[in-house]
């Protein structure tokens, strides 16, 4: 009986797998619509937070299978071995899924085992990224670990590969009085990727895969230290709330320290490849949570975001659409560990 359940989930798959690989923009379609439902559930009844996160997590992983199945169908795999992307599998899945574990288990079991929950999660994150940093010399740690298929550049370099292959097959047609190049009807590309102009045999075809799979930057001992840090960050921050409590000053100083401390070691952020740089200037950005975290956030920043958003709400046109909900969810994202120091 298992045996037979086996092979028709195995048949679903296979059947799955060559529906994405056909019609990849139906499957955005679908990507997109899932995420849109998570938005408009949030906040319309009762749990519908736990709802719309379950939702939102569960459209961020159907994103990375889909991305999985187009990049075997387009036969451009992660420039790594497999060991290694397993690794990353199961990090980008965490982070995925994080918010809402955290969610589910407070509701279901109550606080401290949301906070058994949170430990064990940043635990296995920080094995998986030391084992990435030191056994596999991965370098700069970026998130989502996976990044997201473009699936419109390396479609549309595929379908440029395939228009080329077809015009080096079918030879254009050159008319003998005007000498104007016309492309045979066997040649003729899809719809969409025609440019309706001359084949042009000269021009190779552009290979953006190449400039975004660009192997990490090798970290030499100080950058090393600087993403160590990082990665010990979160637990150094979790011992200080077991240590000092919620409310000491203690943990968020100290937290801060260590992501100031982290920026500042980078040599140059010139040697770094792209996709680099744009973590760099995340975590960059990311400083900025510092004025929504407890207790900077109970007692300082919270009375002056809220008067300004139902300032912007009451008396600014059109703002009020954007503020009001910001009003009712941010007491809610404040609570939620993953939201504010994931």
């Amino acid at each position: 009986m298992s045996v037979h359940c086996r092979e028709k989930l195995l048949l679903l798959y296979r059947r799955y797998q060559s529906y994405v690989t056909k019609n990849p923009a139906a499957t955005a379609q679908l990507e997109g619509t899932v995420r849109t439902l998570s938005y408009l559930i949030a906040g319309r009844f009762a749990d519908s937070h736990e709802l719309s996160e379950l939702v939102y997590s569960a459209s961020n992983l159907l994103v990375l299978l889909n991305d999985g199945i187009l990049r075997k169908g387009l036969c451009r795999s992660l420039p790594m071995s497999l060991s290694q992307q397993k690794l990353l599998m199961w990090l980008t899945v965490l982070e995925y899924v994080e918010v809402f574990t955290e969610m589910g288990a407070a509701k279901l079991y109550g606080e401290r085992c949301r906070w058994v929950v949170i430990i064990l999660i940043q635990l296995a994150k920080a094995v998986l990224r030391i084992l990435l940093l030191f056994w596999y010399k991965a370098g700069i740690q970026t998130s989502p670990p996976i990044s997201p298929l473009d699936r419109e550049m390396h479609l549309g370099c595929k379908e440029d590969e395939d228009e080329d292959e077809a015009l080096s097959e079918g030879p254009a047609f050159v008319g003998q009085r005007s000498g104007r190049v016309m492309r045979s009807l066997s040649s003729t590309p899809s719809f969409q990727s025609r440019h309706w102009g001359a084949p042009q045999h000269d021009n190779p075809p552009r290979r953006p895969e190449e400039e975004l799979l660009q192997p990490p930057t090798h970290l030499g001992l100080q950058e090393t230290i600087a993403e160590s840090l990082f990665i010990a960050r979160p637990l150094v921050h979790l011992l200080g709330l077991g240590v000092c409590g919620s409310r000491s000053w203690k943990p968020w100083i100290i937290s801060g320290i260590l992501d100031i401390t982290n920026l500042s070691l980078m040599n140059d952020p010139k040697r770094l490849n792209r996709r680099e740089r744009a973590e760099m200037r995340r975590r960059a950005f990311l400083l900025l949570y510092y004025l929504l975290r407890s207790p900077f956030y109970d007692r300082y920043s919270q009375t002056r975001i809220m008067f300004l958003l139902r300032l912007l709400a009451d008396y600014v046109p059109g703002v009020g659409l954007v503020a009001r909900p910001l009003l009712d969810y941010l007491p809610v994202w404040q609570k939620v560990y993953f939201y504010n120091w994931g």
